[in-house]
C-alpha cells in the first residue's frame, strides 16, 4: 500500500513504519511538504522532531532527539472504514495535530497532517484588522432544526446550540415564528420548541465567558410563519425581544456593512433576512444589520447585491431536482469560495449553503448520503464530499508546493495555500466524522495569507 504523506504544520515531523528498527522506513517531512512512502501498513509512528541540520543524516539526528521522539511519538492506526472516502484518524487528546487519510485508489492513499486548533476561540488567535469577508466562518442551516425527522429536522439532537458553538460554528440560521406574541424556533411548519430568549441567553453567555469573549457570531434571522404574521408584526416582535433581552443591543452589531472583527468581538452580527423597508428600526434598513436586497429562490448558478462597499455573492441553491444532482450542488457551492475569476474593484463577501432537499432526497440524504459509495454501492453526501474538497485543495497546494521548493531551494510558510473564504452553511455539520469538515473549514483561515493583504497583520 503507497501513501502521500502530506505535512501542512509549521514542524518538523519524522515518519516511522511500523515494524523493528532494522526495518523500519523512516522520514523526515518538512514543513509545508509531502513525501511518498513505498509500503504503509495498518499502522505507522509520527514523532514530532527538530529540523535536521544540512549537515546531519536523518540517522543521527534520530539518535540525538532520541528521547524527545520518545515522549513525542503518536502511533497513527490506518485501517480503513468501508464505505468512506476519507476519515479522520484518532488520535490522543494531547497530540497536536489533526490527521486526515484519504482514499485515492484501492493501493493508494494518502495521509495529510494539520495543526489542531482551539474550534471553541479559533478567532481569537486571527487580527482584529480583518474583515468578516476575509474568514470562512462554518455555519449551521436551520440551526435550531431538531425536530421532525426526516424532512424538517437539519441538525442532530446530539448537538444543541452550546455544542455547536464550542464545536467551531459562527453562523447561526435562526428561523422563528410568533406563537403568542413570543418568537419560538420554527422550520417550516414543524415547531422546534426553543424560544428566541432562550437563544439569545445561550448566545450571551458564549460571547462573555472570559475563554471565548473575543470570538463573534453572525446571525441570520428569517421569518417562517409569514402566512399568518405580518412582516411588520414580525419585525416589530425582533427588534423588542434583542433590545429586552440577554446582552440587550450592546451584544448586536446593526450596521449593513461588514464589519472588521475587532469591531465585532463579543458581539453578533445580524443578518436580516427580514424587516423589508426597516420600519420601527433605528436608522431603518441601515440599522438592521447586513440586510439583503434580493435573495431569489433557489437559484441554481447564484446571485449577488450590493452590501455598503462588499459585493455579497450567494449560493442559495437547495432545490436540487433528486440525489443525483448532489456532484453538482457540491461544485456549485464550493467553487463560490474561491476568489472571483475577475479581479472585483470591491471586496467581496461569499455566504454558501451546502444544504439542499429534493422530493426524492431529504435533507438527511442529501447532507450525510447513503450506502457504502467508495465501493460502488450507494451516494456520497454533500458533507463527505464538502471534506474532501477541502482536503485536496490543502493538499494539492503542497504538492504543487513541493515542486517550487525543489527549484527555489526555499520553504514555505503555512500561512500560504489555497485562499478559500466565505461564510459556510451545513445540515448535521458532525457527518460523516465527528469534527471532520468543520476543522478543514476552520484551517482555511490559516492559509492563502499575506502580510499586507486582507487585513492580515
Amino acid at each position: 500500500m503507497h501513501a502521500t504523506v502530506t505535512n501542512l504544520t509549521d514542524d518538523t515531523i519524522f515518519y516511522e513504519t511500523s515494524g523493528g528498527r532494522a526495518n523500519a522506513e523512516r522520514l523526515s517531512i518538512g514543513p509545508s511538504s509531502s513525501t511518498t512512502v513505498a509500503k504503509l501498513g495498518s499502522s505507522f509512528r509520527l514523532h514530532l522532531g527538530r529540523r535536521p541540520s544540512s549537515n546531519s543524516t536523518e540517522d543521527a539526528v534520530y539518535r540525538e532527539d532520541k528521547a524527545l521522539l520518545r515522549d513525542s511519538s503518536f502511533v497513527i492506526k490506518t485501517r480503513w472504514t468501508t464505505g468512506r472516502s476519507w476519515k479522520v484518524i484518532n488520535l490522543p487528546e494531547e497530540c497536536p495535530w489533526r490527521i486526515y487519510q484519504i482514499r485515492v485508489s484501492r493501493r493508494q492513499k494518502q495521509v495529510v497532517i494539520l495543526p489542531k486548533r482551539d474550534l471553541s476561540s479559533f478567532l481569537s488567535e486571527l487580527p482584529d484588522t480583518l474583515p468578516l469577508s476575509s474568514v470562512l466562518l462554518p455555519g449551521t442551516h436551520d440551526t435550531m432544526a431538531f425536530y421532525g425527522w426526516p424532512v424538517s429536522q437539519c441538525q442532530f439532537m446530539e448537538t444543541p446550540l452550546p455544542v455547536q458553538l464550542q464545536s467551531g460554528i459562527r453562523v447561526l440560521d435562526i428561523r422563528l415564528s410568533v406563537i403568542k406574541g413570543r418568537l419560538i424556533a420554527y422550520h417550516g411548519l414543524s415547531p422546534q420548541h426553543a424560544p428566541f430568549q432562550h437563544i439569545l441567553s445561550t448566545v450571551h453567555a458564549f460571547l462573555s465567558a472570559p475563554a471565548t469573549c473575543r470570538e463573534t457570531l453572525v446571525m441570520s434571522i428569517k421569518q417562517e410563519d409569514f402566512h399568518v404574521t405580518s412582516p411588520a408584526t414580525f419585525s416589530k416582535c425582533v427588534h423588542y425581544e434583542i433590545t429586552n433581552g440577554p446582552g440587550g443591543r450592546d451584544m448586536w452589531f446593526l450596521e449593513n456593512r461588514v464589519p472588521t472583527l475587532g469591531e465585532v468581538r463579543g458581539r453578533v452580527v445580524m443578518f436580516s433576512r427580514f424587516g423589508r423597508d426597516g420600519a420601527g428600526w433605528e436608522g431603518g434598513t441601515k440599522g438592521l444589520g447586513i440586510h439583503p436586497t434580493n435573495w431569489p429562490d433557489s437559484e441554481k448558478l447564484g446571485f449577488t447585491w450590493p452590501c455598503k462597499n462588499t459585493l455579497v455573492r450567494t449560493h442559495d441553491w437547495y432545490a436540487i431536482p433528486s440525489f443525483l444532482s448532489i456532484p453538482e450542488k457540491v461544485e456549485l457551492s464550493t467553487k463560490v469560495l474561491l476568489p472571483p475569476e475577475d479581479d472585483s474593484p470591491i471586496p467581496t463577501l461569499t455566504i454558501t449553503y451546502f444544504s439542499a432537499a429534493s422530493p426524492l432526497a431529504l435533507p438527511p440524504t442529501i447532507a450525510r448520503g447513503f450506502g457504502w459509495p467508495s465501493i460502488g454501492l450507494g451516494i456520497e453526501g454533500v458533507n463527505s464530499r464538502v471534506g474532501r474538497w477541502v482536503l485536496d485543495m490543502l493538499s494539492q497546494d503542497s504538492r504543487d508546493q513541493r515542486r517550487e521548493d525543489l527549484e527555489k531551494s526555499h520553504q514555505r510558510s503555512s500561512t500560504d495555500g489555497p485562499r478559500i473564504r466565505g461564510w459556510a452553511l451545513m445540515d448535521f455539520y458532525t457527518d460523516p466524522v465527528e469534527h471532520g469538515v468543520v476543522p478543514l473549514l476552520v484551517e482555511c483561515n490559516y492559509r492563502g495569507r499575506k502580510k499586507g493583504d486582507e487585513g492580515w497583520m
